[in-house]
């Protein structure tokens, strides 16, 4: 009996591991890409901007929860900045924004490499571990489970009951309708871009004290996020949530009983199957059967 609790307990903290993990990743890629249609290939360098500017303020003496934000910050700016300089003009090309965003993660890949090195000092994961049934687990990992819960609410009540959330919808349906009516479309889009840099940001300081810190590091959420987006469909509440829930549990299915790599190709299998059957993602057919 204790063994099989113990058995339920690790499947339930790996299946909360593996949703948080997904939901963070994902957030900001279905803000911009869910939202807005931009195919942003550059989402792995904001997370690494949140992770490298989070773990610099922390080295600088910021308690982590405000480092954690200030990477977050810095991400939205500049995905603000991406957005003026480079997004606008693509809006009505969306496969330009592939290429665009491709050779943006490029350069700050790069660029990153030359200026800071091959790695940066981590700050190491806080708050120490607890054991049950003689496994240890960690205490920060349960905080990133209700991070990611948190996000959700703040994201949900954001987009629902705010002016800017109402903006943001309405701008990003019926752009020219939103403009006749006054809105500063050009902000709203900037803001709603920020916003999704800035999620992704703080994916990146949160999850910064759990990783090497390296110009790459991005590369080990894009797919994740990817396919969380892909399997969920364009609704950020309809989709992103319900695919990390059902991802989260074939990875951590999959993991308890073949390993890391089963769980990486159980994702991959799972959207391709969702891809057949579901081509709008999960969001999609929750929409369809209520229209």
């Amino acid at each position: 009996m204790v063994d099989s609790l113990n058995l339920v307990f690790s499947f339930l903290y790996q299946f909360g591991d593996a949703f948080a993990f997904l939901v963070l990743s994902a957030c900001g890629l279905a803000v911009i890409f869910g939202m807005m249609g931009v195919i942003n290939l550059a989402h792995g360098e904001f997370i690494m901007c949140g992770a490298y500017v989070s773990t610099r303020a922390a080295h600088a003496g910021l308690p982590m929860p405000l480092a954690v934000l200030a990477g977050a910050a810095a991400a939205g700016i500049a995905g603000m900045v991406v957005e003026w300089v480079v997004i606008r003009r693509l809006y009505e090309r969306p496969l330009d924004t592939i290429v665009a965003t491709w050779g943006i993660s490029m350069i700050v890949t790069q660029g990153v490499l030359i200026l800071l090195g091959p790695s940066m000092q981590g700050v190491g994961t806080p708050f120490g571990s607890f054991s049950v049934g003689g496994y240890s687990y960690s205490v920060y990992r349960i905080i990133l489970m209700l991070s990611a819960v948190a996000v959700l609410a703040a994201l949900w009540l954001m987009f629902t009951r705010t002016r800017f959330g109402l903006l943001s919808r309405a701008t990003i349906q019926v752009p020219h309708v939103a403009e006749a009516l006054g809105v500063n479309t050009n902000l709203v889009y900037s803001l709603t871009f920020g916003l999704g840099a800035a999620l992704a940001g703080l994916a990146g300081g949160l999850y910064a004290p759990t990783m090497t810190l390296v110009p790459t590091m991005g590369a080990s959420f894009m797919v994740e996020a990817f396919v969380t987006v892909v399997v969920g469909g364009a609704d950020i509440f309809l989709g992103t949530a319900p695919a990390a829930v059902v991802l989260g549990v074939i990875k951590a299915a999959l993991t308890s009983w073949k390993g890391q790599l089963a769980g990486q190709i159980g994702l991959l299998i799972a959207v391709i199957i969702v891809i057949r059957i579901l081509p709008r993602g999960i969001s999609g057919k929750i929409l369809r059967e209520r229209a």
